[in-house]
């Protein structure tokens, strides 16, 4: 008889010390779960190869276990199968593909396949455009507390794209997003303080935008800056 594995085996508190051990400690717990047919550790594991922690990256063994937990009914694994797909990670670019996966896990409740499923929607990538129906994806997943739809449902206001152009609209949800952590609503919500006159509260945002943000990011958010203040 197969024993069960060592990261079930575990009390909550020794789990949570074994996940913080050294990296392919945990990758080996993880596999050995995974392996056993734990859903989550198969979700984890793929994330694990996807990011190369613990084990050499490997974007085609990511996959694979994103397609297993996906097909035993995980919603963020068939969340991840769409971004393989979309992004073509261990499988050629399929954005149709993509949206499928996004519309199964949207369809039962996950905020972020709505909003990258909004996302293409709002593009015409892998669907036809339809950004109504990206705003109401992005309503949905902002009402579920995603931060990064409330950012973009403030880029529809900003720029009149299926509402009508709301500037206050637009800094209202530019300041949720940024509450919520959103370094792209961070940013914008400074934009906004500064087209307010506020410089102070916009630099504490601007400070806070710089912990979280991409480095390409950070670089667009510099020659904006030096361009607003030319």
């Amino acid at each position: 008889m197969r024993s069960r594995p060592k990261l079930i085996e575990m009390d909550d508190a020794d789990r949570a010390a074994a996940l913080a051990g050294p990296l392919d400690e945990v990758a080996a717990l993880l596999l050995e779960a995974a392996e056993a047919g734990h859903a989550e550790a198969q979700l984890l594991v793929g994330q694990v190869y996807l990011d190369g922690k613990g084990v050499e990256r490997n974007p085609v063994e990511a996959l694979k276990w994103f397609g297993i937990a996906a097909r035993g009914g995980n919603i963020m694994a068939m969340n991840m199968v769409g971004r393989c797909c979309e992004h073509g990670w261990g499988a050629a670019v399929d954005k149709s593909l993509a949206a499928q996966w996004y519309g199964a896990a949207a369809e039962r409740g996950l905020d972020w396949a709505m909003y990258n499923l909004a996302t293409l929607y709002t593009l015409g990538e892998g669907v036809s455009e339809d950004r109504p129906e990206a705003l109401r994806l992005f309503e949905q997943a902002a009402a579920l507390g995603h931060a990064k739809s409330m950012n973009m449902i403030g880029s529809f206001y900003e720029d009149g794209w299926v509402v009508g152009r709301d500037m206050r609209q637009a800094a209202r949800h530019y300041a949720m997003a940024a509450e919520g952590g959103d370094f792209r609503g961070q940013f914008n919500h400074a934009r906004m303080l500064i087209d307010a006159g506020d410089m102070a509260g916009a630099q504490i945002w601007l400070a806070r935008m710089s912990e979280t943000a991409t480095p390409a990011f950070l670089a667009k958010t510099k020659l904006w800056m030096a361009a607003a203040t030319a």
